[in-house]
């Protein structure tokens, strides 16, 4: 079977959001939809069955970056792929897969590493970390594990120091190897800090880099690892300006990528708007996948704005440090109020979590117990999982928006 999506229907309230069905050769994914993220063929403390069955994540996404580094992509190739070697099957069969292409990771040790930016900022923090480089030497190489030109990025290894270089040629090289169903296009991912100048040159490059990673994918054919085609998305920058995020999606929505990943980095305050900026511009038949973002609103905002697909390390990261998504918000298990809180961890009796109280949970947090992190990474990833299902069921009955707001309303409040 080869890729394909298909719009199950537009919503009638917003003229983006849409309910889908991106195609897969081994399996459907029903959009909206929350990818699980397992960066190096593993979610932390979870095993694929509880991924599967607790979670019920339709598909996983690995990180190109870091199984280059570990354990290499010969190793994996040589296991059939990364899904395969990590047993993410249901009854036998191989179930969807996506891997990223290392660009952000690019970019998180090389032109951002002095700002400390994250995927989503809000406007006062970047301004603050702007103060701070006034004096500082803009892309001092000195500073930085990455360096990055026409052609592509040498970099340092975070685990030995040693150099490597990844070129667009090199990324689609290795996620062949990866064996992913949906994989990306390698891109260059810039600081929402970077001017405006740097941000024409990233996005120039980036273009250069799509058209590069297209030519290679199509000469390589079918999947070294699984024998399977594979799916290419073009990958969206611009950083903060919106003629740049459009100018970006217009000439890569005419390059004939299979779907398109938006890349780079956003101000909270204004995701919902630089998503709508892309999404008008780019092929509405093809599926858009919006990189590194989980929070709860900014999905939202998303789907309202087009957007079909996300992944985000941010649900599991702060489950380990006993944060949980409710709908009343997100909680620290850590405070002292929940020591003796015996309601269930999740409100829904069908989820797993409903099994255990509050209280239990603060005690493995407290005492160091493994079973703690698996327990909250179980919940905050159903909690996303199903906050699209949700979406999804809402766009399909018409009422979508009063869906959005009453879930703002009551997490926000």
């Amino acid at each position: 079977m080869s890729f394909s999506f298909s719009i199950v229907k537009k919503s009638e309230e917003v003229n983006l959001a849409r309910a889908g069905v991106i195609h897969t050769p081994h399996g459907d994914i029903q959009t909206p939809a929350f990818i699980t993220v397992g960066t190096k063929a593993t979610v932390k403390s979870l095993s694929p069955e509880q991924i599967r069955d607790y979670v019920g994540a339709q598909a996983v996404l690995a990180n190109t970056y870091h199984l280059y580094l570990q354990p290499g992509d010969e190793f994996i190739k040589n296991h059939g792929g990364f899904a395969k070697m990590m047993n993410w099957q249901k009854d036998g069969q191989q179930l969807p897969t996506f891997t990223d292409s290392g660009g952000f990771q690019v970019f998180s040790l090389g032109q951002a590493i002095g700002h400390g930016v994250s995927k989503i900022a809000t406007s006062e923090e970047i301004s603050k970390r702007e103060a701070k480089e006034i004096n500082r030497e803009e892309n001092n190489n000195h500073e930085r594990l990455a360096i990055i030109d026409d052609e592509g990025v040498t970099f340092k290894s975070i685990h030995d120091g040693t150099e490597h270089r990844f070129t667009p040629e090199r990324s689609m090289q290795i996620q062949h190897n990866l064996g992913a169903d949906i994989f990306f296009a390698f891109d260059e991912c810039t600081s929402p800090l970077a001017p405006r100048e740097y941000q024409l040159e990233a996005i120039a490059r980036t273009y250069e880099w799509a058209k590069r990673s297209l030519n290679e994918h199509k000469r390589l054919g079918i999947s070294s690892a699984t024998g399977m085609p594979q799916a290419l998305f073009g990958v969206v920058q611009g950083g903060a300006y919106e003629d740049l995020r459009r100018e970006s999606a217009r000439t890569l929505g005419q390059l004939g990528f299979d779907g398109y990943g938006i890349g780079g980095s956003f101000t909270k305050e204004d995701i919902g708007t630089a998503v709508k900026w892309v999404c008008e511009e780019l092929p509405e038949n093809k599926p858009r996948h919006l990189l590194g973002i989980g929070e709860p609103v900014d999905i939202l905002l998303a789907i309202e704005n087009g957007i079909d697909t996300f992944d985000c390390v941010s649900p599991t990261r702060i489950a380990r440090n006993g944060a949980l998504y409710t709908q009343d918000g997100r909680i620290n298990l850590h405070n002292a109020k929940y020591k003796n809180d015996m309601s269930p961890v999740s409100e829904d009796e069908s989820w797993y979590t409903h099994k255990y109280t509050k209280a239990y949970l603060a005690h493995l947090f407290k005492s160091d117990e493994m079973l703690a992190a698996t327990l909250a990474s179980i919940h905050n990833l159903k909690f996303l999982t199903i906050l699209c299902e949700d979406a999804r069921k809402h766009i399909l009955s018409g009422t979508f928006i009063e869906f959005k707001n009453n879930f703002i309303k009551r997490y926000y409040k």
